[in-house]
């Protein structure tokens, strides 16, 4: 029984809080000022009659273009096939044109012989933890100029 009392209250509760929220957006003020208007263009400057635009390539067409080596507008299969000799060439250490599985795995191998400190054939968990991968920063989504307020506040330090 006192379970349903609960639900109630937490309806109830609900139901409140929806209401003040509901009541209090619609008042408020925005947060963040207006940006300050835009200076207007003197007479004496004369705006381009077209906007600067980047070039038409697509992504697809600047793809076909590193692929075509010899810019006839046509990809050969060797052109094709280039990217994929160059890193077979890179796995093939012998050179016999016939990649092995220590071929394959040599940086895999070369990074636990370098992780083994002490030459046991084991990783420890404290050498384990060497051989994590670097990883890259992330890269900021843009790069926005700092608003003039926080330029201001900074030239006066």
């Amino acid at each position: 029984m006192w379970r349903y009392f609960v639900g109630a209250g937490g309806a109830l509760l609900l139901a409140v809080a929806g209401m003040f929220l509901f009541r209090g957006t619609a008042a408020q003020q925005p947060l963040v000022p207006p940006p300050p208007a835009a200076a207007v263009a003197s007479e004496e400057e004369a705006l381009p009659d077209e906007a600067p635009s980047a070039s038409a390539k697509t992504r697809e067409q600047k793809r076909f273009d590193r692929y075509d080596k010899d810019r006839n507008d046509a990809i050969t299969r060797d052109e094709y096939l280039a990217s994929r000799r160059k890193a077979f060439a890179k796995l093939d250490i012998n050179g016999d044109g016939k990649l092995g599985f220590d071929e394959w795995a040599a940086k895999t191998t070369a990074r636990f012989t370098g992780a083994d400190k002490d030459k046991s054939g084991t990783l420890t968990r404290a050498e384990f933890l060497t051989t994590a991968p670097k990883r890259k920063p992330a890269k900021p989504k843009c790069a926005c100029p700092k608003p003039a307020a926080a330029a201001g506040e900074d030239a006066e330090e």
